[in-house]
């Protein structure tokens, strides 16, 4: 618990990614899903409480009441209902899979598009910070594991390759928590709105 209060302080966000990470189990090549955690299951208010204990007990950790949130497996539906919808208004924004850049005036904050990352080199990362930099838009990376220890990996040196090209060019990539990333955005969307 400890170390989670020290990464908060440090300036990290925790997220909000469900309690239990449920995912559709009745979909091909889901066989990992456990019957217990199978999305294709679960009633939307099961959904939805996972969610919102999920936040209380982040919280609890980190004090912090705005928080983003990064659906298991890229499903903000169960069938074709929404469970995200019903929470949506504890959230600055969502995290998709979809692997896209968007820029500030077209990105949807309900299903921001994300690259996830698994065993690419430092410079395929580095040109897709490069390309973000080139039309000026928001780029998440979705990383699982980093440096072994998960299915879905990128080595260790490829991300410290990402983390020095970041570090040098620091005064010309903004590189935040999702959440204040989220905030900006909306406040940018709603300026052009106005």
């Amino acid at each position: 618990m400890e170390e989670w209060r020290a990464a908060a302080r440090d300036g990290h966000e925790l997220g909000n990614h469900s309690l239990t990470h449920p995912c559709d189990g009745s979909l091909p090549g889901r066989s990992w899903v456990p019957a217990d955690h199978d999305l294709s299951k679960y009633p939307i208010s099961r959904a939805q409480d996972e969610i919102r204990v999920t936040n209380v007990l982040l919280h609890a950790i980190d004090g912090k009441t705005k928080r983003t949130f990064a659906s298991p497996c890229g499903e903000f539906t169960i069938h074709d209902s929404s469970y995200y919808v019903g929470c949506r208004d504890q959230f600055v924004a969502a995290r998709g899979v979809a692997p896209h850049m968007e820029t500030l005036g077209k990105i949807d904050l309900d299903n921001i598009g994300a690259y996830g990352i698994d065993g690419q080199t430092g410079e395929q990362l580095i040109a897709l910070v490069k390309k973000a930099m080139e039309t000026h838009s928001l780029l998440v990376f979705l990383f699982h594991g980093v440096g072994g220890g998960h299915n879905i990996n990128v080595s260790l040196g490829a991300h410290s390759q990402l983390l020095h090209y970041l570090k040098d060019h620091e005064d010309s990539i903004w590189v935040a928590p999702m959440v204040d990333v989220a905030e900006f955005i909306r406040a940018h969307q709603s300026e052009k709105k106005s």
